[in-house]
């Protein structure tokens, strides 16, 4: 390859190769529209004369714009219930700093706005994944990064705050040595919402048009009532000692009771018009609107039939209320239907309404309800009043803790380690003090998690629904002991054809793997075109490259008549000669009208194109001549296209009409380009404002047709919208449907299958939403390896086989013991597998139609045996029954408590269960009150938190969770998984939430 080095074009590759096979997001990556989350609509409200009273414009989500019309293959149908940035995946000082060793620096930028920074190096999730986390807190915000661990490479806090984007300084960083820091770094953590929500319930009668007379409803009917037993429990708000949502929980004054439940760790408190005070002389009934119309999120339950709604958010007058969820329940076929309303400043939330929103199962609505809400509450704290808020806070605290540092800075107790190596070896004449130091260190921070989890405010949830489901993310093992080093690959059918060390396999679940090219012929970038009968492949090898064709057809045929394997000798016909040296390609999503390749050699860009054949009624494939079983020959050279330099990432975008209005997307030096295929001509697509680019994938989106691009590097991804304009110069100016997110830890690859996107490190899945990047699920992946992504996922990855993750979980809980602290110690991550384990690289799959949640139209025979292979079922993986959804959170408050407690006072595991946590006592009648909702209404939801002292020790015979979490957090498992589980099971920690269900 001239110019380029074969070491340079791997690592091009990998950047590119992983994109790749995810690019057709458009026609098998599901359905990207955010249509689905309703549309904006100017609500007007008039009194009953008609006259209209106030206006304003909302979000309408209805689940459908036409609900009459019949289901169609691609309509949406199924949608996921997922807690969007839930506390447990987000609150990393909780969780991973606080009560544990680590190092904390305080200093001031360039502008000379002061900013913390914390860095620990911690196991992830006790998977032997050791991996440094960093939070840097500025006025800004907040900014979270994973960074990989190597025993012979130190991490230097510049190196940190320079992935950060943090280069130039007006005062070096310096160590904070005071253990008080933890509490005011705590506070800063908690200024991103509260783990607690309030949500207010409003009664109105049919034919009510103004919020005076909903306000006036002194009492509910008994569908109000139901719907109040669907959603919690009844307490009595005198002398209730866990969350109050602002009632009043001594006099009385704020009513005698309320409704009140605990939801995947989150305390919600309701408040419901009906139980408020209700005065006969107050006509606007100040003291229910001075709590409801102070609620960011407010359930509406509306009597009457469907036909007859008249409610409009415009009638509440309200400046705080953003999100207005209508309730309305059908007596004859038992169901509820919902209705939500968002001011049109929140940003779009998740889950999106069923198509029709009628809930027939209770207990399935009341989740998706209270998701909802949820969700709706987070992101409305991210419209420009509240973000606005929360930054002059958030300033203003950093600000208030810097001034309060500067007087020691003279005290020692900030060093002058500003740059050091991150937990270095201190001299033996000094490791006893620092043994002291962080002693006390720990003991401070785990007294302060304790008192935040006693006090209700800790995210310590598992992060359950109550329903017993498998979520869409969950994977399969495909291949046990792969051995091979997987260098790429695509999907065949059911059938996997990926390329080794080995050579090209042909693999198939259950069946021994066959060899489709030897050794000689190691193809680094495939893609398989059933549709066409086409596999084109590149073949890297320094200058040698090139691009390969075959017929899909030839090849099964050599398979069915068990030909000899062939070399890169016997496949000299089928390459493309003008294709020498190519690093990368690309081809096109749709293959409507012609077959479009872009082969990058160099700085060059070579287009060649492929006119379809006429397609054969049986066979789907296209009809050749007998004689030429080579399809070079159908392929034709265009033109050539010169950048200014090698691309790293490529793709192409398919414009609205085909002609003249194609584009490609390259990604080079600092920046991404959009070059028209026609004329050559390109544009800036995006700068990238960093010292250090690291390009991983460019993925083609099509949003309702129109065309966008999802533009991911380093830590970042951004969504541009592409709207070509007059024969192919498109637009690019900023618009409104724009956004960009961070991911936690920089991927390798990046896939797409909507409503999710995922990205693929080293050692895990991070799990997002397409439509506003908000992180759903971390699943811990060790070793990970994405290998092919174009139909289903398929993924390399290792698997301990024959130890218990129990163990594990203890040992890495007596290092962060404040009893036993030694100097500046690390977590023990063993670099070998131990006596009874054995580290095994298995080949999982995904299956795609569980993502995007529809059937996948593509050929289901497999190329290698005749039979039919079925889709995968949705049922447990290799017969073990796994739930995510079994609730624990009523035992995990007072189990967490129990745990630190016992660490700090240094009990032994025989005398804990003995011991009771002094703050027990006090919500015995919590518990109480539950039991007697469970006898009145047996289908009303349970108070989790109220139960969560009543967790006896017959409940550890029954439910055995699988999770590995950190100490604080870790509850005991009694087997590991077999090896042929999901690697999900497999790395079963804090952040899966499986609880096995024996």
């Amino acid at each position: 390859m001239d110019g380029i080095s074969a070491d340079a074009a791997s690592t091009k590759f990998l950047s590119f190769t992983q994109r790749s096979v995810s690019e057709d997001l458009g026609c098998r990556r599901g359905e990207f529209s955010r249509k689905h989350y309703g549309s904006v609509e100017l609500l007007i409200s008039s009194d009953a004369d008609g006259a209209i009273q106030r206006a304003g414009r909302f979000r309408v989500e209805n689940g459908s714009v036409d609900e009459s019309t019949d289901y169609t293959p691609g309509t949406w149908r199924r949608t996921d219930v997922h807690l969007e940035n839930p506390e447990y995946h987000t609150r990393w000082y909780f969780k991973y700093f606080l009560g544990k060793v680590h190092q904390n620096y305080v200093g001031t930028d360039a502008d000379k706005n002061p900013f913390f920074l914390s860095v620990v190096l911690s196991d992830q999730n006790n998977q032997r994944v050791p991996q440094y986390r960093a939070i840097l807190w500025k006025k800004t915000g907040t900014q979270k990064i994973c960074l990989p661990y190597c025993p012979t490479k130190t991490l230097s806090v510049k190196s940190i705050l320079s992935a950060m984007n943090l280069d130039r300084f007006e005062k070096s960083p310096r160590e904070i040595l005071n253990p008080e820091i933890q509490k005011d770094l705590l506070v800063l953590e908690e200024q991103e919402g509260s783990v607690n929500f309030k949500f207010g319930v409003l009664y109105a009668k049919d034919g009510q048009l103004t919020d005076d007379e909903m306000f006036s409803n002194e009492a509910g009917s008994e569908s109000f009532q139901k719907l109040l037993n669907l959603l919690g429990d009844t307490i009595t708000l005198k002398s209730w000692v866990g969350y109050r949502g602002g009632l009043d929980t001594k006099n009385d004054t704020t009513g005698i009771h309320s409704i009140y439940t605990v939801y995947q760790g989150h305390e919600i408190m309701f408040h419901v018009s009906t139980m408020l005070p209700y005065s006969k002389d107050n006509k606007q009934q100040v003291e229910r609107k001075r709590h409801i119309g102070n609620d960011i999120v407010t359930i509406v339950f509306q009597e009457g039939d469907e036909a007859s709604s008249s409610f409009k958010p415009s009638m509440i007058r309200s400046h705080f209320t953003h999100i207005f969820a209508l309730v309305r329940y059908n007596k004859q076929n038992d169901s509820y239907r919902l209705k939500i309303y968002s001011e049109e400043s929140v940003p779009l939330f998740g889950p999106p309404l069923l198509s029709p929103p009628v809930f027939t199962d209770h207990q399935e609505f009341r989740d998706f309800l209270l998701v909802k809400l949820i969700n709706g509450e987070k992101a409305t704290l991210e419209t420009p009043t509240f973000a606005q808020k929360r930054q002059r806070t958030l300033d203003m605290l950093i600000r208030s803790l810097y001034q309060d540092l500067m007087p020691d800075l003279h005290k020692n107790m900030l060093n002058r380690r500003s740059f050091s190596d991150v937990l270095p070896e201190s001299p033996k004449s000094a490791r006893k003090k620092e043994e002291a130091r962080q002693a006390e260190f720990v003991r401070i921070g785990q007294a302060l998690k304790l008192k935040t989890i006693v006090r209700g405010d800790a995210p310590t949830s598992l992060a359950t629904t109550g329903l017993c489901r498998k979520e869409p993310w969950e994977s399969q093992c495909f291949c046990n002991s792969f051995t091979h080093e997987a260098l790429g690959g695509d999907s065949w059918g059911q059938s996997l054809l990926v390329s080794t060390d080995a050579g090209v396999l042909l693999m198939d679940d259950g069946q021994p793997p066959v060899t489709v090219f030897d050794k000689t012929f190691q193809i680094k970038q495939m893609h398989v075109l059933e549709n066409l009968d086409l596999l084109i492949t590149r073949v890297d090898k320094g200058k040698e490259a090139r691009l390969y064709v075959f017929r899909l057809s030839s090849i099964k045929k050599g398979l069915e008549d068990k030909q000899v394997m062939k070399s890169k000798y016997e496949c000299r016909e089928n390459k493309l000669e003008k294709t020498k040296g190519c690093h990368l390609y690309a081809i096109n999503t749709h293959h409507g009208n012609e077959l479009r390749i872009v082969a990058a050699i160099r700085n060059k860009l070579l287009l060649i194109t492929r006119k379809h054949k006429q397609l054969n009624s049986f066979t789907g494939f296209t009809v050749t001549s007998p004689s030429t079983e080579s399809p070079v020959e159908e392929f034709q050279y265009i033109r050539e296209i010169c950048l200014s330099d090698p691309p790293v990432v490529m793709t192409l975008v398919d414009g609205p009409t085909g002609e003249n209005d194609n584009m490609i997307c390259v990604a080079y030096r600092h920046q991404f380009d959009l070059v028209n295929e026609s004329t050559g001509e390109s544009c800036r697509l995006h700068h990238v404002d960093a010292s250090r680019v690291n390009f991983v994938a460019a993925i083609d989106v099509y949003e309702d047709g129109e065309a966008g691009l999802l533009l991911c590097y380093n830590y970042m991804c951004y969504y541009k919208k592409v709207c070509p304009f007059n024969g192919g110069s498109p637009i690019l100016q900023p618009s409104a449907s724009d956004f960009h997110f961070s991911w936690n830890q920089v991927p390798n690859a990046v896939v797409c299958a909507f409503p999710y996107i995922l990205a693929f490190t080293t050692d895990s899945i991070e799990i997002r939403l397409v439509v506003n990047g908000n992180l759903v699920h971390t699943a811990v992946v060790p070793e990970l390896q994405l290998v092919g992504s174009r139909s289903d996922i398929y993924f390399k990855a290792t698997a301990a086989v024959g130890s218990s993750s129990n163990s594990s979980s203890k040992d890495t809980s007596s290092h962060s013991s404040p009893m036993t602290p030694t100097a500046y110690e690390l977590p023990v991550f063993p670099s070998s597998p131990g006596e009874a384990e054995v580290q095994c690289r298995n080949i999982y799959k995904i299956p795609l139609s569980n993502l995007v949640g529809r059937s996948i139209e593509r050929p289901l025979k497999s190329p290698l045996v005749p039979k039919v292979i079925t889709t995968p079922t949705s049922s447990g993986i290799a017969g073990i029954p796994v739930t995510h959804s079994l609730s624990l959170s009523r035992m995990e408050i007072k189990e967490i408590a129990s745990r630190t407690r016992k660490e700090l006072l240094g009990l032994s595991e025989e005398s804990a269960p003995k011991s009771e946590s002094s703050h027990k006592q006090k919500k015995l009648s919590r518990k109480q009150t539950d039991e007697d909702s469970k006898q009145e209404t047996p289908s009303s939801p349970s108070t989790e938190r109220a139960n969560s002292g009543s967790f006896e020790s017959n409940s550890e015979g029954q439910r055995h969770c699988s999770t590995s979490s950190d100490p604080d957090t870790n509850i005991s498992v009694e087997e590991s998984p077999p090896f042929n589980s999901s690697p999900f099971l497999m790395a079963a920690s804090f952040d899966e939430d499986i609880v096995d269900l024996k």
